[in-house]
């Protein structure tokens, strides 16, 4: 048996981030990763203020700012029964669209080389009798006995399992995104552009002047199960048919391998709030923990948050080197002060994404209006308020 002080499971976002940040106070950790190279799954992260400043103590935020431009303000259009609104927010702050690709391959550059174990997917956890230590038994026969694991491991999060949390809910929505690229040029203003009309929700995100970031959400359409890449291209482009010659051709003309399609999910906020996440010296970040809806797009933000607020944490506590004096009490309550420092920050977030989803999930003004209403009471008129949040320090 393996016996290793700090165990990462996934090798996404929230798992490089929290490797990173953990190297940068001069601890070591392991990551264990499914996949036999680096995860690149086509998406688009909107990364707004909070999230540039965790990716500043991060220390890739440079190398990221040259691959996308900032966006400038963002475009909400209602469109019901012939009708349409428009609501219009200037961006002030930080935001940009960055490649999904472009966040992992600079976080995991950035790590020091044999971090990453690729090929190493876990099957379960147990507790180790004589230590209370976790260990971990992988698919290929190994077993590694860990001072702290940390599950990063998304959505369906096996360290979740682990420590008991409840399964995550589902919206009655599923998700599209893509990217098309334009080689004469978009024509595109810098803006975040959200449209909803009948039961379908599009956004548009442009990252460069010829490259464009796009999701479409169907909220009744739950029967589509293909997962190549062409059923999902025509399931979307069903999706469109009654849109505007634009949409239609920017699905049309997408990287038909940057396709993902999601049934989207969530931790709801009063799970997030009573749930205790931690047993023993196992804990969770990323969407293992606080999986939320799309509808704030601040899934990865947030995520890269916790990265700095759990490695802060440890590092109080355990220290660069992670030895003999690295005793049990002083992990747990590591992680019992990153749980706490985390929690109502999450809570918030979950709280208005939940809402936000809802009141474009419904069909009925009245229904809509009272999600509105609670948002603002909730949350103020400045719905942005969350952009603006310091996790602080590594």
């Amino acid at each position: 048996m393996e016996e290793i002080g700090i165990v990462i499971v996934g090798g996404g976002i929230a798992g490089l981030a929290t490797s990173l940040a953990l190297h940068r106070k001069g601890i070591k950790s392991v990551v264990l990763e499914r996949a036999e190279k680096v995860r690149s799954e086509g998406a688009g992260i909107g990364t707004l203020t909070n999230g540039w400043r965790a990716l500043d103590q991060l220390g890739v935020s440079h190398r990221l700012r040259l691959t996308s431009n900032l966006i400038r303000k963002a475009r909400t259009m209602l469109i019901e029964n012939g009708k349409k609104r428009e609501f219009v927010l200037n961006i002030e702050d930080e935001a940009r669209c960055i490649r999904r690709n472009d966040l992992v391959e600079a976080l995991a550059d950035a790590l020091p080389e044999e971090t990453i174990r690729f090929g190493s997917q876990i099957v379960s956890i147990e507790e180790d009798e004589t230590t209370s230590f976790p260990v971990v038994h992988l698919t290929n026969g190994n077993t590694i006995k860990a001072k702290v694991l940390i599950g990063c491991d998304g959505a369906n999060s096996v360290v979740s399992d682990y420590l008991r949390l409840s399964p995550k809910k589902a919206f009655a929505c599923r998700a599209v995104r893509g990217f098309t690229n334009y080689p004469n040029g978009h024509g595109f203003p810098q803006e975040l552009l959200r449209m909803k009309t009948g039961n379908v929700l599009v956004g548009r995100l442009p990252l460069t002047d010829n490259l464009v970031f796009w999701f479409v959400v169907h909220m009744q359409d739950n029967h589509h199960n293909g997962t190549d890449q062409e059923s999902i291209a025509n399931v979307t482009l069903k999706w469109v048919d009654k849109l505007s010659e634009d949409w239609q051709e920017m699905v049309q003309k997408c990287d038909v391998e940057s396709l993902t399609i999601t049934h989207l999910r969530y931790r709801s906020p009063w799970e997030i709030m009573f749930r205790k996440f931690r047993r023993g010296t196992v804990t969770v970040a990323g969407d293992a923990m606080h999986v939320m809806g799309p509808f704030l797009g601040q899934g990865g933000s947030a995520a890269l948050e916790d990265a700095v607020v759990l490695a802060r944490c440890l590092a109080k506590k355990v220290g660069p080197d992670h030895g003999e004096d690295c005793s049990m009490k002083n992990i747990e309550e590591a992680i019992d002060e990153y749980v706490e420092k985390r929690r109502m920050r999450l809570v918030g977030l979950s709280t208005q994404t939940y809402l936000t989803g809802r009141s474009l999930q419904t069909q009925s003004n009245v229904v809509r209006l009272m999600f509105i209403v609670l948002l603002v009471v909730l949350f103020g008129r400045d719905q942005i308020r969350h952009t603006k949040y310091d996790c602080g320090r590594l």
